[in-house]
């Protein structure tokens, strides 16, 4: 067996185990353990994403095969889905170092589970482990929203965590009805058992999948299960902000994995009702985002409804199965992550150097660096706009040309783009208060002078948008990739294959 496919999964966990016994109360150590740490899940993610590329392979942990053991499932999506979580961690860590970490404990203790949690879900071959995988990731988001303290941040977090608990409890009922009415939790098993299911079983099944694919649309942040998201990204802190905008991206990949592995073949009729369902849902979200980035306050709102709306978009291409709408949904999944990780960076940096204004949408003194921050802000918005020539404009003319349809294919070409131009307005009025309404003299205890902006925040959050870039330049080579990515996820049966024989053939 490939012993490799278990280390984003394991090493944080070892790490946080490492740090929380032996480091609590060093921070210096914590820094060079968590860092180190994270280094070597970016040198194994790149390993993995190349292995992955020559077919899918399979970890039957404590050698008992699928569907009977936990198996962890290696292929070009979860692949890719690892080494985004990796990289995402690094330029995240790098940023806390500069301070955020020391403003209370054990933040790289809960930075690891997190990790934990968010590579186990990619990982992981079946449903109940999907479901520890959900809880770990609930449970140290929770102490890393937290951290640092505050009044408004216990409020966010008590709803965060209400609603979360009650996605678990439906889980687990979805869990136990699609057990109840097939006898197997291994997504592979799954499939196959589906096409010999009993007619007295269609309903029980379908009543477990759609109460499933609701709980992954809380995690997705789809109206109207949208509206915890501005108020938690807007209490965490700036670079726990960062790692979360992978926890939709969490939901996202669950609604592709088990849309395109178990419920591909529409047995129970469940993957037709999710698209008819998943797609409007998905341009309602897109356009109350929208509007919301319209109407935003202050920078953590039009960031976290930025999110929002790119949920919208990327899950509009994912509600289809056919290889166009998903190498779309895929490249938007990358290019969002980059963006919304560099937005809330950028927030933080900017709100240091306005004050005590903060990030409040009103003008102020000009700031220091203003030029520099009002050029980032500029290509981030360009990029979640989806404007010319950054990575975000490719991937919506590739989603708007992979849903050339009649019917809902009009509905997605009107939503995404009203609400570009929805975004448009919202990204200049913010940038033009942020930096050109600028007061010519401090005249409030808002409008204080602060000190020079630090280089190293500012240099993460243009490595991100660079990337952003980057991804646009090699467009071409990165669309052929996903596109050999959208072929394996529409041939289900070299999953299953890699799951259900290869780790039978492996156990001695």
């Amino acid at each position: 067996m490939n012993h490799l496919i278990v280390v984003p999964f394991v090493l944080p966990a070892l790490v946080a185990t490492a740090l929380l016994i032996g480091a609590r109360e060093d921070l210096s150590r914590q820094r060079t353990v968590g860092v180190a740490s994270v280094l070597a899940l970016v040198v194994t993610s790149i390993v993995l994403l190349v292995q992955a590329s020559n077919g899918p392979s399979s970890y039957a942990i404590g050698n008992w095969p699928a569907p009977f053991g936990i198996v962890l499932v290696l292929d070009r999506l979860s692949a890719m889905m690892v080494a985004l979580t990796s990289f995402i961690a690094l330029v995240a860590i790098l940023y806390a170092i500069n301070g955020w970490d020391a403003r209370g404990k054990h933040f790289h203790v809960l930075f690891q589970f997190q990790l934990v949690g968010i590579n186990g879900a990619f990982l992981t071959g079946d449903i109940f482990n999907l479901f520890v995988c959900f809880e770990v990731m609930l449970i140290s988001s929770y102490g890393l929203m937290l951290h640092g303290d505050g009044a408004w941040r216990l409020k966010a977090g008590f709803q965060y965590v209400t609603l979360n608990l009650i996605g678990s409890s439906l889980f687990l009922i979805a869990v136990g009805l699609i057990y109840a009415a097939t006898g197997t939790l291994n997504l592979a098993d799954l499939s196959g058992r589906l096409a010999a299911l009993a007619p007295g079983d269609v309903a029980l099944l379908r009543t477990g999948a759609l109460l499933l694919f609701a709980v992954f649309a809380i995690k997705s942040a789809i109206v109207p299960l949208h509206w915890w998201l501005p108020g938690t990204y807007g209490a965490a802190s700036a670079p726990v902000a960062a790692l979360f905008a992978l926890l939709t991206k969490v939901g996202a990949y669950s609604i592709l994995r088990f849309h395109s592995v178990a419920f591909s073949g529409n047995e129970a009729g469940v993957s037709a009702a999710l698209t008819a369902v998943l797609m409007p849902a998905a341009a309602v979200t897109l356009v109350l985002g929208a509007i919301g980035v319209l109407a935003s306050r202050s920078m953590l709102e039009l960031a976290s409804y930025s999110v929002i709306a790119s949920m919208g978009t990327l899950l509009l291409a994912g509600a289809g199965l056919e290889p166009r709408q998903l190498t779309a949904a895929l490249y938007y999944m990358l290019h969002s992550t980059l963006i919304g990780a560099a937005l809330f960076l950028l927030v933080d940096v900017t709100a240091a150097g306005r004050g005590r204004a903060g990030d409040r949408l009103t003008p102020t003194h000009r700031m220091p660096n203003a030029s520099l921050l009002g050029l980032l802000f500029l290509l981030a918005g360009i990029a979640s706009v989806g404007l010319p020539p950054l990575s975000g404009f490719i991937g919506k003319l590739a989603i708007l040309d992979s849903l050339r349809t009649p019917g809902m294919g009009t509905v997605a070409w009107t939503a995404i783009l009203a609400s570009s131009l929805l975004m448009i307005a919202g990204y200049a009025r913010a940038g033009s208060t942020l930096f050109w309404a600028a007061c010519e003299e401090p005249k409030t205890a808002d409008h204080e002078p602060s000190a020079k902006t630090p280089l190293a925040p500012v240099v993460i959050v243009a490595v991100l948008i660079g990337l952003s870039a980057a991804l646009s330049v090699l467009g071409g080579g990165a669309m052929t990739d996903l596109e050999a990515t959208a072929r394996e996820m529409s041939t289900p049966s070299i999953y299953i294959d890699a799951v259900l024989r290869k780790t039978i053939s492996q156990v001695p």
